[in-house]
């Protein structure tokens, strides 16, 4: 398995050569900077450490200045563990790419939804309406908190209540990667990702894949300039 921390920039469109349009969350990936490796023997399992995205010195305290010290690299903006057989190959001081993923490839992404705030349990759970007329008052609440005689001294663990809404962990399955571009370091999903925009989330491949038969057509390059064709000089007269 394999696994890489980026940020969510947003959706657009890229048309490949046929005309096919595919709209896409663009991923964008810097150099992930290994800083620990976590082994079986010393931490109980294996792992790599990784920092993303660059941050003063003077803004980390000293337990942060020294993971960094000791690894000599960078100071980072945050740290995140990748766990999988493919990652731990990867050394201290070493960077991960957007490279490490291929076109085509069946990923998931996990990030943290949006935050939608505090919410009753017909938008949260979507519970139905109570009846609106005759006299009925019960229209939007949470319904019985009865437990069929069982333990009815409180509320039993996983009653679906009000509460806040979003702003949880959350996995899409099986996304494809339509481009990568490790020049300049985005990846291209197909279809939307989990949070939003400028969230931080990460990639890894497919643990259910279910879309290996899905070909990706290539592509047009946008920003590769085609120079136009010089003009024909007329042929001189002679005389």
């Amino acid at each position: 398995m394999k696994e890489i921390i980026g940020r969510k920039m947003g959706m657009t469109q890229v048309y490949a050569e046929d005309g096919t349009m595919y709209a896409v969350t663009v991923i964008e990936v810097l150099p992930n900077v290994v800083t620990q490796k976590k082994t079986k023997d010393h931490d109980g399992y294996d792992a790599i450490q990784i920092g993303y995205e660059d941050k003063k010195e003077k803004s980390l305290n000293k337990c942060e200045k020294g993971i960094f010290k000791k690894a000599n690299v960078a100071t980072k903006e945050f740290l995140f563990e990748l766990k999988g057989d493919e990652m731990n190959g990867f050394e201290v001081g070493q960077e991960i790419k957007a490279d490490l993923f291929k076109d085509g490839e069946i990923v998931d992404i996990i990030g943290t939804s949006k935050g939608r705030g505090y919410a009753g349990v017909i938008k949260r759970w979507g519970h139905a309406i109570g009846p609106k007329g005759h006299g009925s008052g019960y229209h939007r609440q949470q319904g019985s908190f009865a437990n069929n005689g069982r333990c009815n001294n409180r509320v039993i663990p996983g009653k679906k209540m009000s509460g806040h809404m979003g702003n949880q962990s959350a996995t899409v399955l099986n996304e494809i990667i339509v481009k990568v571009d490790a020049e300049k370091n985005y990846i291209l999903v197909r279809g939307g990702v989990p949070g939003a925009k400028k969230s931080i989330v990460k990639i890894r491949s497919a643990v259910k894949p279910s879309l290996q038969n899905y070909k990706v057509k290539p592509v047009i390059d946008r920003s590769v300039k085609v120079e136009a064709a010089p003009a024909e000089t007329p042929a001189q007269e002679t005389k």
